[in-house]
């Protein structure tokens, strides 16, 4: 018999084994030696006030009790011979709608416009080092998407759109540290994502799917109104009984071939911005109240939203002890976004501040109809490679001068490392984000005492949150709305916001496939 306890206690305390059990056989009114095994189901911080506090759920297991009471099943069948599946994307929608598919006794063949994981970094390295742009594999594109290099967060807030612990249970099982099972902000990290997602890549060929990388799909293969397969830029046909469509928000040719197919999409709400850095020293002391981070107490981070002209402005994708990094995907166009290795041991914290866009913003764009959302996203990244010099150099401004609407005359370190370029980002950016990311960050300021400061350094653009158009779908089926057997899933769709929630995302559209070929 088990049972649940809350403990409060110092982070000491929640780092030491022995420092856990005296708490529970205190809280249980029982002799230390009494207490079984135990399992932590719930960690956070509490760092409102001076004495910080850890919060943990324990789970306490009577002595000799197994611990795996309410632990998820996998069963992973041979599909070998089994009626195929297509996957459009090996990002965490295509690749856990993969892992569910083979459950349910189907053969996913996945394909994937980028490289396997490994080559992906030899590019990412070249990326970083000599400023060489491979359009097809990068930190948006190839295996594990766009996630892969972006700190692997695993936070989500959508629990009640299906079984999130699943989908941490896999990624336990495929080799991430087992504290993803608890933490209140559960990360993987960028130096151990690789990793797992070799491994969940082995596990489905193990079992008998399929992967074609370094192929883009084309279009959908269709005979009325079923998709039947896709085809791929080599001008091969693969075939299946259905099509998930995972690809991630950034593949804009995607949407224009599903346009060109008269399959439709339609636009939506998105957000962009800057990214902001500060060192991470600061931002430990304004959320620890001046104390010095010690080796009990992880890097700090922060949430910060506020409206400004009835507009969200809001942190997105918070990196403590991370970097900043390219994430464009075709020449001319500089993209930012952030990630932490696992120990976030960086001296740097960075996080997208953006904007939210709402579709009346785009009235000087309608032309461009339903892309409308991505031809702002477009220009502005053009925008930014030329104020960062034609290459992936960043434009970059300090903070406070941003704010004051002031040019930086010098630039403190960064940790971006393709380099930055000083640059005037109040006078380019559009007024509809400049203005209102100026008085959201005099009030993140009023908030976190220290933030708004020169000694941080803003780069843009922040322009990769969300996909900006929706393939929409029946809310119960989950097939688009017209072409059966087409199930449009994850980011690039827009259904998900992160690595959970697409993968919860793609793992539902599996289930949709099973019950659309069972009937």
């Amino acid at each position: 018999m088990s049972t649940e306890i809350a403990l409060e206690l110092t982070p000491y305390q929640a780092a030491d084994e022995q420092q856990i059990k005296k708490a529970i056989a205190q809280k249980l009114n029982v002799k230390v030696e009494k207490v079984g095994n135990y399992r932590i189901i719930r960690k956070s911080i509490d760092a409102r006030k001076a004495k910080i506090k850890v919060n943990l759920g324990v789970k306490v297991f009577d002595i000799g009790e197994v611990l795996d009471d309410d632990v998820p099943s996998f069963n992973y069948l041979d599909v070998r011979n089994s009626k195929p599946v297509v996957i459009v994307g090996a990002g965490p929608a295509g690749l856990f709608a993969a892992l569910r598919l083979i459950e349910l006794g189907y053969k996913p063949i996945v394909i994937e416009r980028g490289k396997q994981v490994s080559d992906r970094k030899r590019d990412i390295a070249l990326l970083s080092r000599e400023h060489n742009l491979n359009p097809d594999s990068n930190y948006a594109f190839g295996e594990g998407g766009a996630g892969t290099f972006s700190d692997g967060k695993l936070y989500t807030r959508s629990k009640k759109r299906g079984d999130f612990k699943r989908v941490l249970y896999a990624l336990y099982n495929h080799g991430a540290d087992e504290n993803i099972l608890y933490e209140a902000h559960p990360h993987i990290g960028t130096n151990k994502l690789p990793g797992v997602i070799t491994k969940i890549r082995e596990t489905i060929i193990e079992h008998g799917g399929e992967f074609y990388f370094n192929s883009r799909v084309e279009s959908i293969q269709i005979a009325n109104e079923i998709a039947t397969g896709v085809k791929l830029a080599d001008g091969q046909i693969v075939a299946g009984a259905a099509v998930i469509l995972a690809t991630g928000h950034s593949a804009r040719d995607i949407y224009k071939s599903l346009i060109n197919q008269k399959i439709e999409i339609e636009a939506k709400p998105f957000a962009m911005g800057v990214r902001v850095e500060h060192p991470q020293e600061l931002i430990d002391s304004v959320q620890y109240h001046g104390a010095k981070r010690d080796a009990f107490l992880p890097a700090a981070a922060y949430n910060l939203v506020h409206q400004v002209e009835g507009r969200g402005v809001y942190s997105f994708c918070m990196c403590p002890g991370g970097f900043i990094v390219p994430a464009a995907t075709s020449k001319g166009e500089v993209v930012v976004n952030g990630m932490s290795p696992s120990m976030r041991n960086s001296r740097f914290a960075n996080s997208g501040i953006v904007v939210e866009i709402r579709l009346e913003d785009l009235s000087s764009y309608s032309k461009y109809g339903v892309l409308a959302g991505i031809e702002f996203q477009s220009e502005l990244e053009l925008l930014a490679g030329k104020h960062g010099t034609y290459g992936v150099k960043a434009p970059a401004q300090r903070l406070a001068d941003f704010v004051n609407g002031k040019s930086s005359s010098s630039l403190p370190i960064c940790s971006y490392h393709p380099g930055v370029n000083p640059s005037a980002m109040h006078e380019w950016l559009p007024d509809l984000i400049a203005k209102r990311l100026q008085k959201g960050f005099i009030e993140f300021g009023k908030k976190m005492r220290g933030f708004l400061t020169n000694e941080a350094l803003i780069l843009g653009v922040e322009s990769r949150t969300s996909s900006p158009v929706r393939i929409p779908r029946n809310p119960e089926t989950l097939q688009h709305i017209r072409i059966k057997g087409l199930f449009p899933s994850g980011e690039g769709a827009g259904y998900a916001g992160g690595i959970v929630s697409s993968a919860v995302d793609g793992e539902r559209c599996a289930d949709g496939v099973a019950n659309f070929l069972n009937t």
